[in-house]
C-alpha cells in the first residue's frame, strides 16, 4: 500500500479530507458541507455528525492507503469547551454570530479598551464573535448551567486532535490569530486570557504545529482501522497553513500571500510585532506564522462580496456564467470614472466601516437591496459583461486597500491562492495595479491542505522545513496598461470612506 499523510482541511463551508504521499502531490479528496444546528437559535457547528463522517473517511482511507500520520487545519475563531466526558460541554456557535453593539461595549469595558487589547495582543478590533475572546465571552454567558461542566476549553484544531489522542494541546498559529487571548511580544496568556479566568482550562504553553500531539486512542483505531502507531500533529490555523507551502518554497525572499475564499486574508511575513501609532484602531493585525514569526495581516468578506453581487445579477439576466476577462471593457470604464461599485453587502465593515453596499453612476446611487430585490438598478447594470467587470474592480480595489495595510512593498512577490485564482480578469487587473511587484497564482488548489500535510511530513519523519522538497508550480500574471487606474482608485476610496445615510 501507499504511505500516505491524511489532512482534515475544516473550512467554515467545506469539509475535507485530503491524503497526499510522500511527495506531497495528493492522492486523494473527499468533501462535505454540514448545515448549520440550531440551538437556542443559534447557528452551531455539527461537532457530533462532523466527528461522524472524519472517522467514516478515515477508514475508508485506511483501506487504500498506509496512513501513518494525521494533522488537522482549521478556519479561526472557534473554540470548543470539553466535558469531563471528553465530549464538548457547550454548543459551538459561528463566529459570525452578532451580539450586538451593547455585548461589544460591554466586553471591552471588562476586558480593557480596544486600543489598548490591540497593542497588547496584536489583534484588531472585529464584529461578531471574530476575535475568540468574544466568543468565550458570549458563551459562558449564553450557556452558564453548561459552562460550569466544562473541563477544558480547546482551540478548534486541537479539538479535533484531543477527540483523536485524548491529549490536549495549543498551537502557536492559533492562539496568534487575533483571539485577545495571546500576548504575542511576551508568547504567554494576555491579561484577557487570565481575567477570564482561562489558566487551567486551556493548555497556556502553545507549540509548533509540527509537534506530535500523541498517537490515535484505541477507540479512534478500531473505529478507523488505522494502526495504534498513527500519530497526530499539534494541528494549524489554516491562514498559518496556507503560508507554509510559500515559506518552503520562497526561503528567504520576500512575498505576501493573498489568500482568497469566503475571507480574503493579506499576508506578509515580518520582522517585528507592533504598530505605528496610526495604525491602532484600525483593522490590521498580527498572525503568527507556524515558525513563530510576525504576519501582518488584513482580511475582509471577498467571497461573500462576490457571492451577494454575482447572484443578484444572475438573477437580474437570467444567467449564471461569468463573462471572461475584457481588457478593453475595463479601460472604457476605468478611463470614463464615473460608475463605482462599493462593499458592504457582506455585512464586513473590517475594512470599511463607512461603505454601504451601492453602486455609483454619475451622481446618483443605488442600494444593494434595491437592486437584489429587482426595485432599481443603474444603467451600467442592463450591461452583464459591464456589470460584472464593476463588481471585479471593486474586488481588486479592496484587495489592494488589505495589501497596503498588510505590508507588501514594492520588489516583493505577490502570490494569490484560492478561489479568485481562477478568476483572469480579477488576477489580470491585481498585477496591473502593482507594477513593481511580481504577480503570482499557486498551481496547486489547496494551499492550506498541502501546508498541513507538510506540518504532519515534518512530524512523521522529524526533518525541517529545509528538508521539505516542493514546487508549488507557480504562475506568473501578465500586467496590462490601464490608463487612468490611480485616478479611478482615489474616486473609489473617496466614495467608500464617506458615510452614507441609512
Amino acid at each position: 500500500m501507499i504511505k500516505a499523510i491524511a489532512v482534515i482541511d475544516i473550512g467554515m463551508t467545506n469539509k475535507k479530507i485530503a491524503l497526499y504521499d510522500e511527495d506531497l502531490s495528493q492522492l486523494d479528496a473527499e468533501y462535505r458541507v454540514f448545515v448549520p444546528k440550531i440551538v437556542d437559535g443559534l447557528e452551531t457547528h455539527n461537532l457530533e455528525a462532523m466527528e461522524e463522517w472524519f472517522l467514516d473517511r478515515l477508514a475508508a482511507s485506511a483501506r487504500k492507503y498506509k496512513i501513518d500520520a494525521i494533522t488537522v487545519s482549521a478556519h479561526g475563531a472557534t473554540f470548543v469547551y470539553v466535558g469531563a466526558d471528553g465530549k464538548p460541554a457547550l454548543p459551538c456557535v459561528y463566529y459570525t454570530h452578532e451580539p450586538g453593539g451593547d455585548f461589544h461595549e460591554r466586553f471591552y469595558a471588562a476586558f480593557g479598551d480596544a486600543r489598548d487589547l490591540q497593542r497588547e495582543t496584536c489583534a484588531a478590533r472585529f464584529g461578531a464573535l471574530i476575535n475568540s475572546a468574544k466568543g468565550i465571552y458570549f458563551a459562558r454567558q449564553r450557556f452558564p448551567n453548561e459552562y460550569e461542566k466544562a473541563a477544558l476549553v480547546l482551540n478548534y484544531p486541537q479539538y479535533w486532535g484531543y477527540r483523536l489522542t485524548g491529549r490536549a494541546g495549543s498551537d502557536c498559529t492559533y492562539m496568534g490569530c487575533h483571539t485577545y487571548l495571546w500576548d504575542q511580544k511576551r508568547q504567554g496568556f494576555s491579561s484577557v486570557a487570565q481575567a477570564l479566568g482561562l489558566s487551567g482550562l486551556m493548555p497556556e504553553k502553545a507549540q509548533s504545529p509540527w509537534t506530535a500531539l500523541g498517537k490515535i486512542t484505541a477507540e479512534a483505531a478500531e473505529k478507523t482501522g488505522l494502526g495504534a502507531d498513527t500519530i497526530v500533529t499539534l494541528g494549524i490555523h489554516d491562514s498559518g497553513a496556507a503560508m507554509i507551502p510559500h515559506f518552503a518554497f520562497s526561503r528567504e525572499r520576500g512575498f505576501t500571500l493573498n489568500s482568497t475564499g469566503t475571507w480574503c486574508v493579506t499576508m506578509t511575513p515580518a520582522r517585528d510585532y507592533g504598530f505605528g501609532e496610526e495604525e491602532i484602531g484600525k483593522p490590521v493585525f498580527f498572525n503568527t506564522s507556524a515558525f513563530d514569526m510576525p504576519v501582518k495581516t488584513a482580511i475582509f468578506m471577498g467571497g461573500l462580496e462576490m457571492e451577494a453581487w454575482s447572484k443578484a445579477l444572475m438573477a437580474r439576466h437570467k444567467r449564471e456564467d461569468f463573462p471572461p476577462y475584457d481588457a478593453a471593457l475595463f479601460r472604457e470604464i476605468i478611463a470614463g470614472a464615473d460608475c463605482f461599485l462599493l462593499p458592504g453587502a457582506a455585512a464586513d465593515g473590517a475594512l470599511f466601516p463607512a461603505s454601504k453596499a451601492r453602486v455609483v453612476e454619475g451622481r446618483r446611487a443605488w442600494s444593494f437591496e434595491e437592486i437584489s430585490r429587482g426595485a432599481g438598478a443603474p444603467p451600467c447594470f442592463d450591461d452583464y459583461a459591464r456589470a460584472f467587470a464593476l463588481l471585479r474592480l471593486s474586488l481588486v480595489m479592496q484587495t489592494l486597500v488589505a495589501l497596503e495595510i498588510s505590508g507588501l512593498k514594492g520588489g516583493d512577490d505577490l502570490i494569490t491562492e484560492g478561489g479568485f485564482r481562477r478568476d483572469d480578469a480579477y488576477n489580470r487587473l491585481l498585477s496591473s495595479a502593482l507594477p513593481e511587484c511580481r504577480a503570482f497564482l499557486i498551481g496547486v488548489t489547496e494551499a492550506s491542505a498541502l501546508g498541513a500535510a507538510i506540518v504532519a511530513k515534518m512530524a512523521a519523519r522529524a526533518i525541517k522545513i529545509e528538508e521539505i522538497k516542493l514546487d508549488p508550480k507557480y504562475r506568473e500574471v501578465e500586467k496590462d496598461e490601464f490608463p487612468g487606474l490611480a485616478n479611478y482608485r482615489a474616486a473609489w476610496m473617496e466614495l467608500v470612506n464617506s458615510p452614507v445615510a441609512n
